[in-house]
């Protein structure tokens, strides 16, 4: 009875262990560290079977194995027997199944999961999420551009999954997304305790060429380089330096930007307040050149007020020229106050002001009809221009180049260079324009020919050349020319052929042209006055006596 009970009771515990079946291979089960040697944990998976991993399996990235004999672990059934009839185990493996349970949870749900940047690739970072490996783009370390990783390697720390594929194995994660989203609560936290206006201090974290970015803890503002100081600022580092701590005023807040303007300048009295009294109109002032311009030069009166010389105010004498050939950067100049517009915070300067108009000055010292000596300059179709003192020009018109001969045969006499003299004949001041005359120096024959000769009054000339259509002669060195037509009363008479050079003629004076130098001459006017003054005194309308008789008459007397 007893036998059979035992036989009962092992046939039921037989069938019992055939019921019970092996683990599955490819999942994940539960074992026990029984020994660790040689750089392995042996670990019991139950089932009478026994599995080797080796210790670094049981290391998290950077960090020592932590295993210990007596602890349970979980481990992947790769294989139930392998060629030395153990079971083919792993804890990387595990961990990584487990891992993705728990990764596709957190995706799922939008949260953060914890893991440690290990490695460098190409593009970003691998990084370590408690068993899968995840891929941490360059772009999505930092809010910023991350020039050294090297503090951040083997840190544990949050981050957000972007993207995970468990077929493929690809995870993406971002550490910036939770640096952006910390940053905005704690940038809304900062803002809802700023106002316009508040005066805070701050630290300069970054300096661009166009302002500088102030921490105002935990949230960035921007400090505008207009709004450092009054003065004229070239870069912001003239002033800040990055780690300097500043007092700066909140000028404007952008709540849905959550942009914050800052300034320094604010803090300070402005200048232009007192501009005007500082600086009347007329005032001459010393100033430094801060910039040259295509248009002009601006001069910095003080920190804060900075006016402009325009090129049309910078020289008297030097026109189309750039600006930067007149002063230089940095250079301190005299300049005058010409008009103030505080509401536009301007301030026209000029700097030919502070000196003497050199044409007045001109004007004092060379009186109309004095001399000067100059050089030619410039010739051109109209006359010479000659420089002279404190580099202004004075113009010789080509009527006033020679008594003699016309402008244009006249001026080709002179070439660049070529020293002249001449006289002073007037000086426009408004115009700035000062007329010359060379001529003006030279003895005038013409005028000293006819000096005394009045229209109408009978002269003798002398023949010096006969020509097909009249004859020349010559008064007292001035030579005139009488046309045919004028070479006597009588048709029959104007003949040049019956005059010989040398002959001395008779003539009557018709006109004076002492623009053109010329006297008309005419024998026929003479002839006719002649005839006129004895008609009206040998003859009369009613006495019957012939124009002969008359002319006979009257030339007897003469004789």
């Amino acid at each position: 009875m007893c036998a059979k009970a035992t036989m009962e009771d092992f046939e039921a515990l037989l069938k019992e262990s055939f019921e019970i079946d092996t683990p599955e291979e490819g999942t994940v089960v539960k074992g026990k560290v029984i020994a660790i040697e040689a750089g392995q944990a042996i670990i019991d998976v139950g089932y009478k079977m026994e599995g080797r991993i080796d210790l670094k399996e049981f290391a998290n990235p950077g960090e020592a194995p932590n295993v210990n004999v007596g602890d349970t672990v979980e481990v992947y059934l790769e294989r139930v027997e392998n060629a030395r009839g153990e079971a083919q185990i792993s804890r990387e493996k595990a961990r990584r199944e487990e891992a993705w349970d728990r990764l596709e949870k957190a995706y799922a749900a939008e949260q953060r999961v914890e893991g440690a940047i290990f490695g460098r690739v190409k593009g970003g970072f691998t990084v370590d999420l408690g068993g899968a490996v995840a891929f941490l783009p360059g772009s999505q370390v930092d809010v910023r551009p991350v020039r050294d990783a090297g503090p951040l390697m083997g840190m544990k720390q949050p981050f957000q999954i972007l993207k995970m594929d468990r077929r493929r194995g690809n995870i993406v994660v971002s550490r910036r997304a939770i640096l952006e989203e910390s940053r905005a609560e704690q940038r809304a936290e900062v803002i809802g305790n700023l106002s316009e206006g508040q005066v805070v201090d701050g630290v300069v974290k970054n300096i661009t060429e166009y302002g500088a970015f102030v921490d105002l803890g935990g949230v960035d503002g921007l400090l505008h380089v207009t709004d450092m100081a009054w003065r004229r600022v070239n870069h912001p580092s003239e002033i800040l330096s990055i780690g300097e701590t500043v007092k700066v005023q909140v000028i404007k807040i952008n709540k849905e930007t959550h942009r914050i303007s800052l300034g320094m300048k604010q803090l300070q009295s402005d200048p232009w307040d007192a501009v005007e009294k500082m600086y009347p109109i007329g005032s001459v002032h010393k100033g430094r050149v801060t910039n040259i311009t295509d248009y002009g030069a601006f001069v910095e009166l003080e920190a804060g007020v900075e006016g402009l010389v325009h090129v049309s105010e910078m020289s008297w004498t030097k026109k189309n020229v750039h600006p930067g050939k007149i002063v230089s950067t940095s250079q301190e100049v005299d300049v005058m106050v010409l008009e103030i517009d505080s509401a536009k915070r301007r301030v026209s300067l000029g700097l030919k002001q502070t000196q003497r108009n050199p044409w007045e000055v001109f004007a004092e010292n060379h009186p109309i009809g004095s001399a000067i000596e100059g050089e030619v300059k410039n010739i051109t179709e109209f006359g010479l221009f000659i420089g002279l003192e404190n580099d202004i020009d004075g113009m010789v018109h080509l009527s006033d180049l020679s008594w003699d001969q016309r402008g244009e045969e006249a001026i080709q006499n002179y070439r660049k260079g070529d020293v002249v003299k001449a006289a002073v004949t007037e000086v426009d001041i408004e115009k700035e324009r000062i007329s010359l005359s060379i001529k003006a120096l030279g003895d005038d024959s013409f005028s000293e020919a006819v000096d005394g000769v009045k229209r109408g009054a009978v002269i003798t000339v002398t023949v010096s050349a006969i020509e097909d259509g009249g004859i020349e002669v010559e008064y007292n060195g001035a030579k005139s020319f009488i046309r045919r037509s004028d070479l006597a009363r009588d048709r029959a008479d104007q003949r040049p052929e019956r005059f010989q050079v040398g002959d001395k003629v008779d003539v009557r004076v018709t006109n004076i042209d002492p623009k053109t130098r010329k006297l008309g001459l005419s024998i026929k006017a003479r002839e006719i006055a002649e005839e006129k003054e004895a008609v009206e005194q040998y003859g009369s309308s009613d006495s019957g006596a012939s124009l002969g008789d008359i002319l006979g008459a009257a030339l007897k007397d003469r004789g």
